[in-house]
Order: C-alpha cells, then structure tokens, then sequence
C-alpha cells in the first residue's frame, strides 16, 4: 500500500525524497532484518504491553552499528502502586513506564549498546497540584513518594557493528 493509501501524504510534499512511510504494530515491525539505520520513536515504548518484544524488533530491523533514539516516560525508583495509580490520572502515560534501570536492563537485553537515559522533564507534585487537589488526592500526603520519581526522558542507544 503506498503511503497517500495510507492517508499519511506523500514524503514529496514535506520536502523529503529519503523516506518511506509504513504502518504496523510497534510489537511486529513490517520491515525485513538488518533493514533500517535510525530508529527514532516518541513516547510509545511505554504504552506496548510486551515492552521486550518491542526493543528486540528494533534491535532485528536495525543495521549493524544503526542507531535508536526514543522518547519515553520513565519511573526513577520505586513508588507504591496505589500512589501510581493515582499519579497515573496526572500524567496518563506512567500506567507502562518501566524503571529507569529496567528500562536500561531491557535495552541490554535486546542486544544494544552504548545505552544512555538523559531526562528531559522530571516531573514534580507541584506540577499536577490542582489537578490531584481536584481527584481527592491528599498531596501532602503523596509528596514523599511521587517527588521527582517520573520523568520525560531522551534514551539513545547502538546496535554494534559487525566483527
């Protein structure tokens, strides 16, 4: 199906002639192995259910010594389920975050290198104030345990080259 099918517009028409726009799951990337050489993807790894399986497709589709870079919601530490639950109504992405080292660890796993986490926002109770307030949160009460623990952030990371 080409992209103008897919009511995704032609790479023409923005100024680009060196892409090619797919459709598929994030899970079953619709691209042969060893196909593509930048990976990059906002704020989705997180909302996938098998979060593994989505690591090791973008470790299949890239290029020996290709590139991943994501944008993601990440937890820094642990914070209790029931305050996750509730800080989940602010922020609407944490329900899938990993921690910060598991996110790291899953990377690992799937095969790439050279992993960094850079947080772009961390976020902080005095951002969601009103907004808990409203939902019947005792803020106060939360503080200690949702201060700084989430956070946008930026992870890159290297399929290695072939020896």
């Amino acid at each position: 199906m080409k992209e103008k099918e897919r009511g995704m517009g032609e790479p023409s028409k923005v100024g680009v002639e060196n892409v090619e726009f797919l459709r598929g799951e994030i899970e079953q990337i619709p691209l042969p192995n060893q196909s593509v050489d930048v990976i990059i993807s906002n704020c989705v790894t997180h909302l996938s259910g098998d979060q593994d399986r989505v690591l090791a497709e973008a470790f299949r589709v890239l290029k020996p010594g290709g590139r991943c870079a994501v944008s993601d919601v990440v937890v820094r530490g642990e914070v209790p389920a029931p305050i996750r639950r509730n800080v989940e109504l602010w922020i609407g992405c944490v329900a899938g975050a990993l921690e910060e080292q598991g996110y790291r660890d899953k990377l690992a796993r799937a095969g790439f290198i050279e992993i960094d986490l850079e947080p772009t926002r961390v976020y902080r109770v005095e951002d969601a104030r009103e907004f808990l307030t409203q939902s019947g949160v005792d803020v106060e009460a939360i503080t200690p345990y949702v201060e700084g623990k989430f956070m946008s952030a930026f992870g890159r990371a290297r399929k290695p080259s072939v020896s």
